[in-house]
């Protein structure tokens, strides 16, 4: 036993994490959603609303604190406003919702200081704000409607939605374990130093995997289309990773927040599902229609 233990490869990568705190929060979370799909009715906007809210709130914490005026409750009233709108109208709402949200942030910032003050730094704070309103709610919304899609022989949302979760997982963990044992060549040094070709192979191998399985036996459509979704939903979660490890490298923090332990903050389990969302939306809603 002790040689064959010898004979085993050696991870190139230290975990990163302390696992016996992320693991059980990780449950933790997974069984939220299981609830909040099967369980609770209706209950997964409700979730979504919660994530939302809790992720703009620590962005728009963590931009306070670097001096960034962004206005935290026309933008939280904002985002929530683009998601419950996108339920009863769908992307119709949605768009409607993320106008108005971004108008109200032109205006307000604009008389932040009062009519009679001019405002300084109004088009980088009034960008940073549309940036926030697009980066978390106007993508977490997509993954809000997977609930209304219908599929054939009566295929309900809550399986669109186990089909997007199951491809995350499925993508985060071939990443994670294809970087820890194998990683070697950085995909983005300058911008994430840890994130991997070979990590980026091995959410590829997993999620394109999942993705064919999922949409065989649980939405019942052809098991190819799986290998677009994977790979879309692949591509997007890698990127939503390196665009928010350069947002916390310019503010100059390491997590977004505490709130998670052993994850950081919300904003750091959403990063990449939040543009993975949009794809998998748009490659559902199709092979649905």
């Amino acid at each position: 036993m002790s040689k064959q233990v010898r004979h085993l490869p050696k991870p190139k990568n230290s975990a990163g994490r302390d696992l016996k705190v992320a693991i059980p929060v990780g449950l933790g979370l997974g069984a939220a959603v299981l609830l909040a799909i099967f369980m609770i009715p209706h209950g997964w906007y409700p979730l979504v609303a919660i994530a939302i809210f809790f992720a703009m709130w620590e962005v728009v914490s963590r931009l306070h604190e670097k001096g960034y005026i962004v206005q935290r409750w026309w933008l939280l009233i904002g985002g929530q406003l683009m998601l419950w709108m996108s339920w009863p109208f769908g992307p119709k709402g949605l768009v409607s919702g993320y106008v108005t949200a971004v108008l109200l942030l032109m205006f307000s910032r604009l008389f932040h200081h009062g009519r009679h003050t001019a405002p300084q730094n109004y088009l980088r704070d009034t960008a940073m704000g549309v940036y926030v309103l697009t980066w978390i709610p106007l993508f977490g919304s997509f993954a809000a409607m997977m609930w209304l899609l219908e599929g054939q022989d009566g295929v309900k949302g809550s399986m669109f939605i186990i089909t997007f979760m199951l491809c995350v997982i499925a993508s985060d963990t071939g990443g994670y374990v294809a970087g820890v044992m194998f990683g070697s060549h950085p995909m983005a040094p300058a911008v994430s130093p840890k994130k991997s070709w070979e990590g980026f192979a091995g959410s590829v191998i997993f999620g394109v995997a999942t993705g064919c399985l999922t949409v065989q036996f649980l939405l019942g459509y052809d098991w190819w289309w799986g290998i677009l979704l994977g790979f879309g939903l692949v591509i997007c979660a890698t990127l939503g990773d390196l665009v928010e490890s350069q947002f916390k490298r310019e503010l100059g923090i390491k997590d977004m927040s505490a709130m998670l332990p052993g994850h950081g903050g919300v904003m750091d389990r959403l990063d990449g599902m939040l543009p993975s969302a949009m794809v998998t939306w748009l490659v559902l809603s199709f092979i649905a229609s």
